[in-house]
């Protein structure tokens, strides 16, 4: 239990990456603010995640791209559950076209939400450590595209490179006050749209495994573990980093045999 007593907010937690790191926070007692735009989905699983861990785990609409939908939540959470100690910046999306036909339209979307958001969010809940006197720990969502990518996920890929450059810079403005900032990348995820589309094809599977050098996809649990201990007390002399979880991807430089199965 070693979040007991901790309130977190966890933004794009209604499902994937995000409800699974989530419910690795409820399940070491913290309680949870869970940010996303899908509400139905966000719902159930705040109420799932409450009944199976005993903690209270609350969903709040926002769109974490529009300043006004962020400031009225964030005021929101802190009413509901007093504080917030631990923020994890996740929400994201993706456009995939090639460079030559992405829209000007697709590159806003993704730069809002998955970029614009971590400065929102960030500077908000940041404000609050500070006020309330400051320590703190913040977690944001990067990507192993910050140091390899695919020339369909340009706007992505930019996000992800811009919010490791902002931890940095968050980490060395936000350390005077005590708080703690860092990002993770992970590679490739068993997530459900990974799932539904880039792992759907056997082949597509094959190739993207000799390219893992553990041999095995991501799960869920696998970043949450490393987002709890950045968040917890265990990393409390790390600041400004971004921490890689993709079983060795972005360290390889050729094929490897991947066994039938």
């Amino acid at each position: 239990m070693r979040m007991k007593g901790k309130r977190v907010v966890v933004t794009g937690g209604a499902r994937s990456i995000g409800r699974a790191c989530a419910e690795r926070f409820a399940e070491e007692g913290a309680d949870v603010a869970i940010l996303d735009v899908l509400a139905d989905r966000g719902g159930t699983t705040a109420a799932e995640i409450a009944r199976q861990y005993g903690v209270d785990c609350r969903f709040y609409e926002c769109d974490v791209g529009t300043k006004s939908s962020v400031d009225s939540t964030i005021d929101r959470v802190i009413g509901d559950l007093g504080a917030i100690d631990i923020l994890f910046s996740n929400a994201g999306i993706t456009r995939r076209a090639d460079f030559l036909e992405l829209t000007e339209e697709d590159w806003d979307d993704v730069i809002r939400i998955n970029l614009k958001s971590m400065y929102l969010v960030g500077q908000k809940v940041a404000r609050h450590m500070v006020e309330r006197g400051g320590g703190g720990a913040i977690v944001n969502m990067s990507s192993s595209s910050v140091r390899m990518t695919m020339p369909t996920i340009a706007p992505y890929a930019a996000s992800k490179g811009g919010i490791s450059a902002l931890t940095t810079a968050m980490s060395l403005s936000l350390a005077p006050h005590g708080i703690r900032v860092n990002a993770v990348g992970p590679g490739t995820i068993y997530t459900e749209l990974n799932k539904d589309n880039l792992l759907k094809d056997v082949e597509k599977r094959r190739e993207v495994l000799s390219r893992i050098p553990l041999m095995r996809f991501g799960e869920g649990r696998d970043v949450a573990n490393v987002v709890l201990f950045l968040a917890s007390d265990d990393a409390g002399y790390i600041t400004g980093e971004t921490l890689y979880i993709d079983g060795g991807r972005s360290g390889l430089n050729y094929t490897l045999p991947v066994e039938e199965k």
